[in-house]
């Protein structure tokens, strides 16, 4: 992956979070993890890559942060059922605003949003995915990509 390429996705976590009240992404050092064990969190809203393109994109973030996002967005209901959504959406807005600079050929799918133990994602073991870090507020979460060309 070009550093152009990782440069849209941090782009598009960080155009998400400008929608807060409070406007406090940090985005860490993108780093490359082995698909052995997954980088996840209380909740991960995963989308499917397919076309030029082939593999996932996701966001997973603490139940905590994503309870203060939906207050800070100016929801007052913090439920389980409204955090799923809310994953979801962002792995969505990242992955979408992707598509737009990288192309029609770069497709996604749905978010399918996978809650609880982090042993429910699974990636390609043969590839590796980047991690991009962000802190929100002093929560620790993550957009990662696995993308094989």
């Amino acid at each position: 992956m070009t550093e152009e390429t990782l440069q849209v996705f941090i782009d598009g976590v960080s155009r998400y979070f400008e929608h807060t009240k409070d406007n406090d992404l940090r985005v860490g050092t993108p780093y490359l993890a082995d698909n052995c064990a997954p980088v996840s969190m209380d909740y991960t809203g995963l989308i499917g890559v397919s076309g030029s393109n082939k593999g996932c994109v996701y966001f997973t973030a603490p139940k905590a942060m994503l309870r203060h996002l939906i207050l800070s967005l100016g929801e007052p209901d913090t439920s389980d059922e409204n955090m799923v959504d809310l994953v979801g959406e962002v792995a969505n807005t990242i992955s979408g605003n992707a598509r737009r600079e990288l192309g029609k050929n770069f497709m996604i799918s749905v978010p399918v949003v996978v809650s609880g133990a982090p042993g429910k994602i699974h990636l390609p073991t043969e590839l590796r995915s980047y991690v991009v870090p962000t802190t929100w507020r002093s929560y620790n979460a993550a957009v990662v990509i696995c993308l094989q060309h």
